[in-house]
């Protein structure tokens, strides 16, 4: 059942955007690449039978690669457009799974404190305006030591020309790599080292995706020395700290 609610506090896709959104190149070489990306990043054993809130889920292609690698008992998508949530509940249908699908906001999510496992929001954040509160209610609604899978797009990327002529953006929010890291540590999230990665993707390098460097005409610039154009965290909310007295 999708509740209807929805709200403007984001920018919507270009036709060619939410068009590129059910392509084989979106679901096998975006999607399917950074699901088994965060996967690898997690420092502890994967929540068992995770109920994951898919933020921003359009039009329902991680359902699948969420059930594939994480089997959780529940996904709940929360989009704030109708047509994406639409396709959303035609995919989940299509695939026989258990998917509850919410129209909203992901400054306001309509969800109880602490009722949800996993956060997984895979290239939403650049489309939201209120960031800073998307962020906040993320931290909200996980259970204590819960985990948000943050991919996202960096300012490096988005703001190119490919991008801009193709695709639709609030440039004023858009950030660098570290930007964000300091936006979840802020909010109160925990990550090391390990739990970060830094793909360097031939699509994400949307001056000459790559070309260049497969043909041997440049060399690839290593870490540290280049613009991040994608960034993986998997952050946690703290457990829960025991009570005063508590020796368990």
């Amino acid at each position: 059942m999708t509740e209807q609610y929805y709200s403007r506090t984001y920018v919507e896709e270009t036709r060619l955007g939410f068009a590129f959104l059910r392509s084989h190149t979106w679901q096998h070489h975006v999607l399917r690449v950074a699901i088994n990306d965060l996967r690898s990043l997690f420092s502890e054993h994967l929540p068992e039978n995770p109920v994951i809130l898919d933020a921003g889920c359009g039009q329902g292609k991680s359902f699948q690669y969420l059930h594939k690698v994480f089997n959780p008992v529940q996904i709940l998508g929360v989009d704030a457009d109708p047509a994406s949530l639409k396709l959303s509940g035609e995919e989940a249908e299509r695939r026989r799974l258990n998917v509850e699908l919410i129209g909203g906001d992901c400054a306001a999510l309509r969800l109880a404190d602490a009722s949800v496992d996993v956060v997984f929001c895979h290239q939403t954040f650049h489309h939201l305006v209120e960031q800073e509160q998307a962020l906040a209610e993320f931290y909200r609604v996980l259970k204590p030591g819960g985990y948000l899978l943050f991919a996202e797009s960096t300012e490096a990327y988005i703001d190119t020309w490919v991008i801009r002529w193709f695709f639709r953006h609030p440039m004023h929010v858009q950030k660098s790599a570290a930007q964000y890291l300091d936006m979840l540590r802020e909010e109160g999230f925990q990550f090391a080292a390990q739990n970060v990665s830094y793909p360097y993707l031939w699509w994400s390098r949307a001056r000459d995706f790559g070309l260049l460097e497969r043909l041997k005409l440049v060399k690839p610039k290593p870490f540290g020395e280049r613009e991040e154009t994608l960034i993986n965290v998997v952050a946690r909310k703290p457990p829960q700290a025991p009570l005063e007295g508590d020796i368990s």
